[in-house]
């Protein structure tokens, strides 16, 4: 099993498909690294070489901020709206939308499960 990035990587998979499964490593830019690195789309994790192994993870290290970085620089970036207290760090705080989406109906995922409001009947 290849670990790339601290991620075990599933061997089956076609290469562009596998480099998916890091965080922060999306379709496009799983195909432009093996473009760039020469490895055929339809290759499987299993028949990579070593030498093409340690191409890719030494790629991903240079040019692409992934895993935990990026979970790291997220969370800091909605710390800090959240610290200056703007609109959209309130919006956070509250759990609530932060893209101007509708509330009064919907927003389920953001809000949760719907709570009965005592005394309030039509």
């Amino acid at each position: 099993m290849a670990r790339i990035a601290g991620v075990n990587i599933p061997t089956q998979k076609r290469v562009e498909i596998a480099l998916t499964y890091i965080h922060g490593i999306g379709r496009t830019k799983a195909k432009d690294l093996c473009g760039k690195l020469g490895i055929p789309a339809e290759r499987r994790v299993n028949e990579l070489t070593d030498d093409e192994v340690l191409r890719i993870r030494e790629t991903i290290d240079a040019d692409h901020v992934v895993e935990g970085d990026l979970r790291r620089q997220t969370a800091m970036n909605i710390k800090r709206l959240m610290d200056l207290g703007c609109y959209r760090g309130l919006r956070h705080r509250k759990g609530l939308p932060v893209h101007g989406q509708r509330t009064h109906t919907n927003a389920r995922t953001r809000k949760g499960p719907a709570r009965p409001i005592a005394g309030k009947k039509k």
